[in-house]
């Protein structure tokens, strides 16, 4: 286990005057090379350029405790909100063009049985078919993975509450491998599992600690942000951690972190993480 090729610069994001990011969720980048903060205040999605400029903000009046952040092949913009239950896709240009859920209402279904529910939705996510993917369970509701199809039509769940195989305890992330092999980070079983697209359990890898967000890179590497132990690391698709961010850990100084909640590779290959108890986003360069 070698220590990782990169090192942690100081903060380069140029925001509005007067503005700050609140609690930082998650990071992600669209085609073009730009990038998505989503945090807990004002202008909840602020994108930014390769260089950290400000290109613009939106989706005021909308989160109560914004959360996920993925952005599809089509560039748009999937935002899952813990708090109000809802899942969000803006197109690129920031029109709100699907939600899924129904604010402030929890359990399986509408009480008119045509719209599925939510209760703490952490991430939603677009499989290589088009399918969406949601995880659900932050603690209070039961941990579930809902699949729904392009169209926002319910499919099919599974999961539950607990530490079995196939059963979750907070699942927080997701990515997919090129075969379309779901890889989810079982955030308070300190567990990656491994599943088809139906939800058949296939296996999984232990990481102590509490993981948190991954990022499947080109080279089908999965990067963990490892939650409250602050680490940084690299593993490959059996879950062998082939590398860690040196010096990453717990604190407030630059590479430590009090949450690494979201991770993200740029296409200059930075890597992002997003740290909801720091209020910021550290950002790695090659040595």
């Amino acid at each position: 286990m070698s220590p990782l090729p990169y090192v942690p610069v100081p903060e380069s994001f140029k925001l509005p005057p007067g503005m700050n990011f609140g609690g930082t969720s998650a990071v992600a980048f669209t085609s073009k090379g730009t990038m998505f903060v989503i945090h807990r205040g004002p202008m909840p999605l602020m994108e930014f350029d390769a260089d950290g400029n400000f290109i613009r903000g939106f989706g005021d009046g909308l989160f109560e405790r914004p959360h996920g952040l993925r952005i599809d092949s089509d560039d748009n913009i999937w935002a899952t909100d813990v708090a109000a239950n809802m899942v969000y896709r803006f197109d690129p240009s920031g029109r709100l063009t699907m939600v899924l859920g129904v604010k402030g209402q929890t359990g399986e279904w509408h009480p008119y049985g045509h719209l599925r529910l939510f209760n703490e939705p952490n991430e939603a996510v677009v499989g290589p078919t088009g399918d969406i993917y949601v995880l659900q369970g932050h603690g209070k509701a039961e941990s579930l993975v809902l699949k729904f199809d392009r169209d926002g039509d319910f499919i099919k769940s599974w999961g539950s509450t607990g530490k079995g195989p196939g059963q979750f305890d907070l699942p927080h992330s997701l990515v997919f491998d090129r075969a379309g092999l779901l890889y989810i980070a079982d955030r308070n079983n300190a567990r990656i599992q491994v599943f088809d697209a139906d939800g058949n359990y296939i296996r999984e890898t232990s990481h102590p600690g509490t993981p948190c967000g991954l990022f499947m890179d080109a080279d089908e590497h999965i990067w963990l942000a490892h939650g409250h132990t602050g680490e940084i690391m690299k593993l490959d698709l059996n879950g062998k951690v082939v590398g860690v961010m040196e010096g990453s850990g717990q604190g407030k100084g630059l590479g430590r972190y009090g949450e690494a909640h979201y991770i993200a590779v740029s296409p200059r290959g930075e890597i992002f993480v997003a740290d909801t108890l720091n209020w910021r986003v550290q950002k790695y360069v090659k040595r």
